[in-house]
């Protein structure tokens, strides 16, 4: 939206501050089924968010009628919101909660969503293709999201900022079958970066790797049930992370404002700068400034730059998640993670580059310190209770190691604990990061779903409760 500032311009609104906020994405997803294309859909979504502060208190109303009298009408209609709700609020906030932000994003990118998305389905056919290594592979889904995302928000206090994302999805699925027993092995992917990084190689040869994985499995013994050392790979560690470092860490969670999608948050606001979170090793940033990482940005959608920051260091809880709003009601120093799904959503405290930073170890070293356990690749299932306290996770593959090496392959593997005494178990971290990602976080009522990014090393923790099917 070009015009972004005469249309804040001719806004006729009593209000104390007053933005706008334009976002327009286009998304092409491509899929295929054992080898034939099986969907293919292109979609455009764009309208505005007007937002306003009123005797201290925020209110919104978006519009897709983005002319001078469609964003008259949801100026007025946020003001009125606003204004009756200011009766019932819990906190007095300012202009100080909306900086005069200036910025501009680009996210990196080869060709854009406009080329010829022919060579997209060729590159997934043949990945189908690729992973029926095996009669017993019975079925095959190769798939490609391409996502542009422009976002212009301007203030009546001066803040501009314009941030352009180009993200690209991957997901590949193999299962197999010998009579009753069927096992299934996926990987994808999702970072900024443009169709360019498609990388069929490398394609190819993740395809063929799945669909033996998925074979192999068929025929192999069972996870046991004891409790062992647990060795996870970046792949898993990516939603260990997810559930529970990230959203615990969410201000609004421990507020008390959020309860949806297993809601509330074991943290307490006197933890920060107290709870020893894990052992020694464990150091979590939030990162916004990561290349190729999927939430990598300049600012939020409060106007609060994204500079990168420690949320655990050396064990210990040092910040958590959460807008100038939530910052500001709990008196504590957050990060930029106000975030929305869209132009019909208002902002809320969210995740984005949530990464455990490397340490020290090679994997190979990490194996060979192991006497006995099991190294996990893969969510398959997830569980994690009301206060983010106790989980349970599915993994897809597994190998046990003894007396240094793996030996066997194992299926059905499964793990639980709580979070502080499980991360207090982390005992060597790897010294290489992979970057992964979550596609679709939800959260919030009307829900919310938004694409967060996790770059991890391998991580080994000690004395784990693991168990089979």
């Amino acid at each position: 939206m070009q015009e972004l500032h005469r249309v804040l311009n001719k806004i006729k609104s009593d209000t104390d501050w007053v933005g706008l906020r334009h976002i327009s994405e286009k998304t092409c997803v491509r899929t295929v089924r054992n080898e034939k294309p099986e969907h293919s859909a292109s979609g455009v979504d764009s309208g505005l968010m007007v937002e306003v502060l009123v005797n201290g208190h925020f209110g919104y109303a978006a519009t897709s009628d983005t002319s001078d009298e469609g964003v008259q009408r949801a100026a007025l209609l946020a003001r009125e919101m606003a204004e009756k709700a200011s009766a019932y609020k819990v906190f007095n906030f300012s202009k100080k909660q909306r900086p005069p932000t200036c910025a501009r994003f680009v996210s990196p990118r080869g060709p854009g969503i406009d080329v010829n998305l022919q060579s997209v389905t060729d590159t997934l056919l043949k990945a189908s293709l690729a992973m029926k290594v095996s009669d017993k592979i019975l079925s095959r889904l190769a798939m490609a999201t391409i996502v542009e995302t422009n976002i212009h928000m301007v203030s009546s206090n001066g803040a501009d900022i314009q941030q352009s994302f180009s993200s690209l999805g991957r997901y590949f699925e193999a299962t197999a079958q010998d009579a009753a027993e069927s096992q299934t092995r996926t990987y994808g992917e999702l970072f900024q970066g443009g169709i360019g990084s498609l990388d069929v190689e490398n394609i190819i040869r993740r395809s063929v790797e799945i669909g033996e994985d998925a074979v192999n499995l068929l025929s192999a013994q069972n996870c046991p049930n004891e409790k062992l050392d647990l060795l996870l790979a970046p792949d898993q560690m990516n939603l260990q992370i997810h559930e529970s470092i990230g959203h615990p860490l969410e201000y609004d969670r421990i507020l008390g404002d959020e309860r949806n999608y297993a809601g509330w948050s074991f943290v307490k606001p006197e933890d920060f700068g107290k709870l020893q979170y894990g052992s020694d090793l464990m150091n979590v940033s939030f990162d916004p400034n990561m290349p190729g990482e999927v939430a990598s940005y300049v600012a939020d959608e409060s106007g609060q730059l994204a500079t990168r920051e420690f949320l655990i260091k050396d064990g210990v809880l040092q910040r958590g998640l959460g807008s100038l709003e939530s910052q500001a009601r709990l008196n504590l120093p957050g990060v930029a993670s106000s975030r929305s799904s869209s132009w019909n959503r208002a902002p809320i405290d969210r995740m984005a580059n949530i990464n455990l930073e490397a340490g020290s170890s090679k994997l190979e070293e990490m194996i060979s310190s192991i006497e006995r356990g099991v190294l996990m690749r893969t969510n398959k299932s997830w569980s994690i209770d009301d206060y983010r306290h106790k989980f349970q996770f599915g993994c897809e593959y597994a190998q046990l190691i003894e007396n240094g090496k793996i030996t066997k392959l194992l299926k059905n593997p499964n793990y639980r604990g709580t979070t502080v005494k499980f991360w207090n178990a982390l005992r060597m971290v790897g010294n290489n990061m992979e970057v992964h990602s979550a596609v679709n976080c939800g959260k919030g009522e009307p829900n919310q779903a938004v694409r967060v990014g996790h770059a991890t090393p391998y991580a080994l923790f000690s004395g784990v409760k693991v168990f089979g099917a």
